[in-house]
């Protein structure tokens, strides 16, 4: 049975946000905008199960670009059985970050059939042994939960101390403020994790990402724009 992929938008912003670039580990540099996978992490702290997918369709900036510098300690060492001497391990990192960051989300809530999570092939998907197993019940699900602001667990922008506000958006009902108007090419970006085909060490996926008149189009998973 076919099914038609819902689209939701949610308005999230905070004061701090650091999309850190892989190639930069020792002193943590953010992207200049949030990548598809921290968008998709805030989707999924709001709801997530094993039936559904977040598909990231759309960013929209709705704040411009701009940049802060934090410096602090950290310790350069792993806890073990033997205790850590703070002072010997401790080390300065500086961190490039975002302040004062508003996106528009998009995303699809792909529904994925009990039968398909099993490995068979989704033709053979059969309602009536599932009969609650229907995507209508997860876009009711999701629409209830942020539209009361409730979420698994809290949704970050790009690291933990950087947590965000969220509220759920109707496009049919409001009126939305127009993203800026700024062209960029922000050059190749972190896309996502592979989970799909290596669980346990996924390979990383890139996009070219642009930046036209403040909105990103994201590509689908399986697109030939996806660099693996």
């Amino acid at each position: 049975m076919e099914y038609i992929d819902k689209e939701f938008c949610l308005e999230v912003w905070g004061p701090m946000a650091c999309f850190t670039r892989p190639e930069l580990k020792v002193e943590r540099v953010s992207y200049d905008v949030i990548t598809p996978s921290a968008a998709r992490a805030i989707f999924e702290a709001i709801f997530w199960k094993p039936a559904i997918h977040w598909q990231v369709t759309k960013i929209e900036m709705l704040n411009p670009i701009k940049w802060t510098s934090v410096r602090r300690n950290e310790v350069g060492a792993v806890a073990s059985k033997n205790p850590i001497f703070i002072e010997d391990k401790r080390q300065q990192k500086n961190t490039l970050c975002l302040k004062d960051v508003r996106y528009r989300i998009w995303a699809k809530l792909e529904f994925i059939p009990v039968r398909k999570r099993k490995g068979e092939q989704p033709s053979l998907f059969d309602e009536t042994a599932h009969p609650d197993e229907n995507p209508a019940k997860y876009n009711a699900m999701f629409e209830r939960r942020a539209s009361k602001g409730q979420c698994f667990n809290q949704p970050y922008l790009g690291t933990r101390e950087c947590s965000c506000s969220f509220r759920l958006v109707n496009p049919e009902t409001e009126e939305l403020d127009a993203p800026i108007s700024e062209n960029r090419d922000l050059g190749i970006m972190l896309y996502d994790m592979d989970f799909e085909h290596n669980l346990k060490n996924p390979p990383a996926m890139f996009y070219r990402a642009q930046m036209e008149n403040g909105v990103i189009n994201v590509p689908p998973k399986d697109s030939e724009e996806i660099l693996r």
